[in-house]
Order: C-alpha cells, then sequence, then structure tokens
C-alpha cells in the first residue's frame, strides 16, 4: 500500500482523484491526509471521503511514499513540496508548476539533487486531439509545417495567480503539439484577452487566450498541403489518466519529461508577460537546471 498527502485541495484535481480512489480503482494508494490554506476546502473532502485534515503541510515527512500537491495559487507548489523534496519521494504537481523562473529552476535542482520523479502540469497536453496533432506535426501528414494556432480560455484577474491561475493550459497544449523549442515571443492584450505569436525556427504559432463564459480548447496544424483542426474535448478518464501516472512513479517508474521539460512552461508564461509589460519580443530564457 503506497500512503501519499494531498496538499492545496482547493481544485477539482483532489476531490476526482479522491473519488476515484474511494471508487476503488486504485486500492494500491491510501491518501492518510489532505491539507488546504482554505479550510473550508479541506474539510469538505473530509466530509465527503473520511480523510484526516492535515494543521499543517509539512506534519507527514517521514510518513508519506508520495505527495500530490494541488493548490490553486502556483505560488504554494513549491512551499508545500520544499519539505518532501530530502525524502527523494515522487509528486504531482500540478499546473502551473510555479509562477517564478527562479523558484522553478530551484525546484527543480532540489527535486533532481534527491531524486524526487514528478508529474503532473496541464491535463490538456494528455487529451486525444492534442497528441493527434502532435503526430500530424511529426509526420508531416499535412505536408511540411508552415504554422499553427491554438485558443484556450484564461483570467487574468484570477486571485489564485492572475494570467498564471489557467494559462499554462495553453501554452501544454502547443509545446505538445509544436515542441519545446519556442525561441521567443510576441504578446498583447485587449481587455481581458491576451494574442501571441510564438517564433519557431523554420514557423510561427499563434496563440489566443480568450476571457470565454463557456470553455473551450481549439488548435490547429498548417501544412503546405493541407490543414487539420480540432476541438479539443477533456475525455471521461482524463483525472484516471492523471491518476495513473502517480501510481507509476509510486512503483518506480520514471518520468514522462525531463526536469527541464516539466518547469518550460513557466518560463514561456515569464516570456509573455515581459512581452505585454514592454511591447516587444521577449526571448524564452534557456533553462538553467544543470548548475
Amino acid at each position: 500500500m503506497y500512503k501519499i498527502v494531498m496538499l492545496g485541495v482547493e481544485n477539482s484535481h483532489a476531490n476526482n482523484f479522491l473519488k476515484l480512489i474511494s471508487e476503488g480503482k486504485y486500492p494500491d494508494i491510501e491518501v492518510i491526509g489532505v491539507y488546504s490554506n482554505e479550510p473550508a476546502a479541506a474539510q469538505k473532502l473530509n466530509e465527503t471521503y473520511g480523510v484526516k485534515i492535515m494543521e499543517n503541510y509539512d506534519e507527514a515527512v517521514g510518513q508519506v511514499d508520495g505527495v500530490v500537491i494541488t493548490a490553486r495559487h502556483g505560488d504554494n507548489h513549491y512551499k508545500y513540496a520544499k519539505p518532501y523534496l530530502a525524502s527523494g519521494v515522487p509528486m504531482f504537481i500540478d499546473k502551473p508548476i510555479t509562477c517564478c523562473g527562479k523558484e522553478a529552476v530551484e525546484f527543480m535542482r532540489e527535486a533532481k539533487k534527491n531524486g524526487v520523479r514528478l508529474c503532473g502540469g496541464s491535463v490538456c497536453a494528455t487529451y486525444p486531439e492534442t497528441v493527434e496533432l502532435a503526430e500530424v506535426v511529426k509526420n508531416q501528414s499535412v505536408g511540411a509545417i508552415v504554422g499553427g494556432h491554438v485558443v484556450a480560455p484564461v483570467q487574468m484577474n484570477s486571485e489564485y495567480g492572475g494570467f498564471y491561475f489557467y494559462s499554462q493550459h495553453l501554452v501544454q497544449i502547443m509545446t505538445t503539439i509544436f515542441g519545446n523549442d519556442m525561441k521567443a515571443v510576441c504578446a498583447g492584450t485587449k481587455g481581458d484577452n491576451m494574442g501571441f505569436i510564438a517564433k519557431y525556427d523554420n514557423y510561427d504559432v499563434s496563440g489566443t487566450f480568450v476571457a470565454m463564459k463557456k470553455y473551450y480548447y481549439t488548435a490547429s496544424v498548417y501544412g503546405n498541403a493541407g490543414y487539420e483542426t480540432k476541438t479539443l474535448v477533456s475525455p471521461p478518464d482524463a483525472f484516471a489518466s492523471e491518476m495513473n501516472d502517480i501510481l507509476d512513479l509510486l512503483k518506480g517508474e520514471p518520468m514522462k519529461q525531463s526536469y527541464d521539460e516539466f518547469i518550460r512552461p513557466v518560463f514561456i508564461l515569464n516570456a509573455l508577460m515581459k512581452s505585454v509589460e514592454t511591447g516587444t519580443w521577449a526571448e524564452v530564457n534557456p533553462i538553467p537546471v544543470e548548475e
């Protein structure tokens, strides 16, 4: 039996993970505690699933085989993870990994030093349509790629980190489809919406963050012999997919991404905000996880 804690249980991830476990779909996992800086969120899960409420996020150090961090505010992710890093236990980190590039690098250096294997980020990167469009780019089934476009929701004024709260979804859809080697971005806002261009080696990809009332995600790939456009839809087993990743790490499986790749979205988000502030292109800085 693998013992885990869930830290920052304010969003739907914690509830859905606990629901799957309570249904007996992950009999090898036991949640020995939940913590939130919003007590009502932890109380609700206690009432629904009978899980213990932790008084402090660090009280289970040395008592667990893994940690699941699902805090709404990205600024809490590294803070919650830090006490557990020295123990080397695997972790799930929800999006955004952090809101700060410097903090993201420090996080990954500590994780790598202690052999902490990680999963998480945006679940949208695993949607079937995202994966299918990545194959279109890889196989050039629409000819040589000349560009693309991604649309996703944003909450520019969210109390949980503003722009950073939801924006990693679009960024990870884009990097999953077109790759991580984005060089620079040029972004601008109109009201609560943001548009941008991402510069790759051989083409540009555009993105639109929309402050929409009803969420939707779309992505397009354009080639010199055709195009492919898809609406991205969350599959019924989206949370199970993430739970499977958590279980794999608990069983000793390797990470699916490198440490650099895992925090790449943070640097892209930072570059987008810098471009908005400066009104010009902003480089996506290299990620110095290696000291």
